[in-house]
């Protein structure tokens, strides 16, 4: 039987067409195709050897079927076990507990809660007021306000003074934010890891949100730090599909932000010549993954890490 690649999508149009192209013009014994989903049964056979996710952070249905899918032998890109278990401030102690360089990062409590919790007896673990000045002491000013959970820049606040971190606080509703110190860098990188081996840094300035193709933008010892913390972090979150974030301040690479298991991957935005990279490398794991399955029942073991 011809194993099979199913993609799950979302509002991406670039990508994942040149991706199911470029598997059916490599003639690898693999054929790659879109899920159609419709509900599923529990216990239900499922019929891609490779799973490619890309929109279960927005689709929870989605997520519960990749879950399944990973019981029944299916690999997925990434782990739906681990994507629900991460958040950035998990990832910032991952960072540390690796050695690798990091802001300065606290975890907030939320601001605001679901109907039913009372406060004064549903809260009583948490001190009130926070200690803002503290905070502040610990993470310096500037410093960066963003949901712990969330990705492509959204809820995201630079805060020029305490006054102004706590106005934004206020604004968070029921999100989970952490508050962390900037960075003022003089190089930005943002690398595209696939597999878990491969790995792409490119020049990014998250100011202008744009790519600029340099091949001689990091030196020796730097790009070869920045790789291989990379690689670091992506095998020991498991992710086969993701992108680092690193600034560069007085010559030391600070990972500022990992969580992006559906990375950027549009034409528009990474450039014709990172987008054909995205696209080769990911039929490569694709292929790979399908003709040699990898289970991922018993990933996930940090401890191996430390």
């Amino acid at each position: 039987m011809t194993p099979r690649v199913g993609l799950l999508v979302g509002r991406e149009w670039s990508w994942p067409p040149a991706f199911l192209e470029e598997v059916g013009r490599r003639d690898a014994g693999v054929t790659a195709g879109y899920v159609k989903l419709g509900g599923t049964r529990i216990d239900e056979p499922c019929p891609y050897a490779v799973l490619i996710d890309r929109i279960s952070h927005e689709v929870p249905y989605y997520r519960s079927y990749l879950k399944n899918a990973v019981l029944q032998g299916a690999t997925v890109i990434n782990n739906p076990f681990m994507w629900t278990a991460d958040d950035k401030f998990f990832e910032g102690t991952l960072a540390a507990k690796l050695g690798i360089a990091h802001p300065r990062t606290l975890v907030l409590p939320n601001h605001s809660y679901v109907p039913g919790i009372v406060p004064t007896e549903s809260l009583r673990n948490l001190v009130y007021p926070l200690d803002w000045d503290g905070i502040v002491a610990y993470v310096g000013l500037p410093c960066v306000l963003k949901d712990a959970h969330g990705g492509g820049w959204k809820n995201v606040s630079i805060c020029h003074s305490r006054d102004e971190l706590i106005q934004n606080y206020n604004e968070s509703g029921l999100l989970t934010m952490i508050v962390q110190e900037f960075i003022q860098w003089q190089l930005y990188v943002r690398c595209l890891c696939i597999g878990q081996e491969e790995v792409l840094p490119m020049n990014y300035d998250p100011n202008q949100r744009r790519y600029f193709v340099e091949h001689d933008h990091l030196g020796t010892e730097l790009g070869r730090r920045i790789v291989e913390d990379s690689r670091k972090l992506v095998r020991a979150l498991g992710y086969d599909m993701n992108s680092v974030e690193w600034a560069v301040r007085d010559g030391v690479p600070y990972a500022i932000d990992f969580m992006n298991p559906a990375p950027d991957m549009d034409v528009n935005s990474l450039t014709p010549h990172y987008f054909d990279w995205a696209v080769r490398h990911m039929a490569d794991l694709a292929i790979r993954l399908a003709k040699n399955p990898r289970p991922q029942v018993q990933e996930m073991r940090w401890n191996t890490f430390f």
